[in-house]
């Protein structure tokens, strides 16, 4: 009896700090999200609804221009790392070859190494190649730190291919063009997919590399974010911060049914 009032105890005891947790997290998103109807410009005191800052959210130039900004890369830069991606993690899973293993190493790279660190290089980078800051500069480090997600993703897929499947192919006469297109690409479409939103919800979210990279006319939305917190927090940042929380949270779901998928 003793120990199942200890187990129930632990139990308890676990549920409690899960729960703090959570609250921890996410609570202050909620609060975000709440004065964002507040009719109130400022304090945090309630008084009463609204849906006026967002009427003034999507009328202002400024706000609009920054999430053009903001499509473009990330719509375009997720493109190109996804179709990079692939085609690294196709050749590097199949082929066996002298430095296999130390490209298989600098995969992880982007993803260990901080982010400031990285803005600095590609900055540097960009400086000592005299390439002018602006959208392309964002675009290329964007495709940089987007690359290594969609090539863990597709290689996590393509752990349980079925190869059998490839020489069977093979042995009927089709070619590495056919067995590509009609064969690996279909059955590896899930990681394609998922690879492909999370790099436009990391493309989207990024701050830092991108505060390093971008240049005069080249400002996306958590850049113009940021530049509007200076000034103070008002209802319309609540508005485009729940906006963006939305859109991100909407490309997580999608991404997270595609990746079940991969590992199905």
């Amino acid at each position: 009896m003793s120990e199942t009032l200890k187990i129930l105890g632990k139990r308890r005891f676990s549920f409690i700090i899960t729960a703090l947790t959570m609250i921890f997290f996410y609570l202050p998103i909620v609060i975000l999200i709440i004065f964002s109807f507040n009719n109130a410009y400022r304090g945090v005191i309630w008084t009463g609804f609204t849906l006026k800052w967002y009427s003034l959210l999507f009328k202002d130039d400024k706000i609009w221009r920054a999430f053009l900004n903001t499509a473009i890369i990330a719509i375009t830069s997720s493109t190109i790392a996804t179709v990079i991606g692939v085609l690294s993690a196709v050749g590097i899973y199949w082929h066996e070859f002298k430095l296999k293993k130390y490209f298989q190493g600098l995969i992880y790279t982007p993803l260990i190494i901080p982010d400031i660190l990285m803005g600095v290089s590609m900055l540097m980078l960009f400086v000592s190649l005299k390439i002018p800051l602006g959208l392309f500069t964002i675009f290329v480090a964007h495709v940089t730190f987007s690359i290594s997600y969609v090539i863990l993703i597709v290689i996590a897929r393509l752990e349980n291919f079925d190869y059998s499947i490839v020489e069977a192919a093979q042995d009927l006469g089709a070619n590495w063009h056919q067995i590509f297109f009609k064969i690996v690409i279909p059955m590896i479409k899930p990681a394609i997919i998922a690879s492909f939103l999370l790099s436009i919800t990391l493309s989207i979210d990024d701050f830092v590399i991108t505060f390093f990279v971008a240049g005069p006319g080249s400002t996306t939305l958590p850049l113009q974010i940021y530049s509007m917190i200076k000034f103070g927090v008002s209802p319309e940042i609540n508005a485009l911060s729940t906006l963006l929380i939305a859109g991100t949270l909407l490309l997580s779901i999608i991404g997270l049914k595609f990746r079940r998928l991969i590992f199905s």
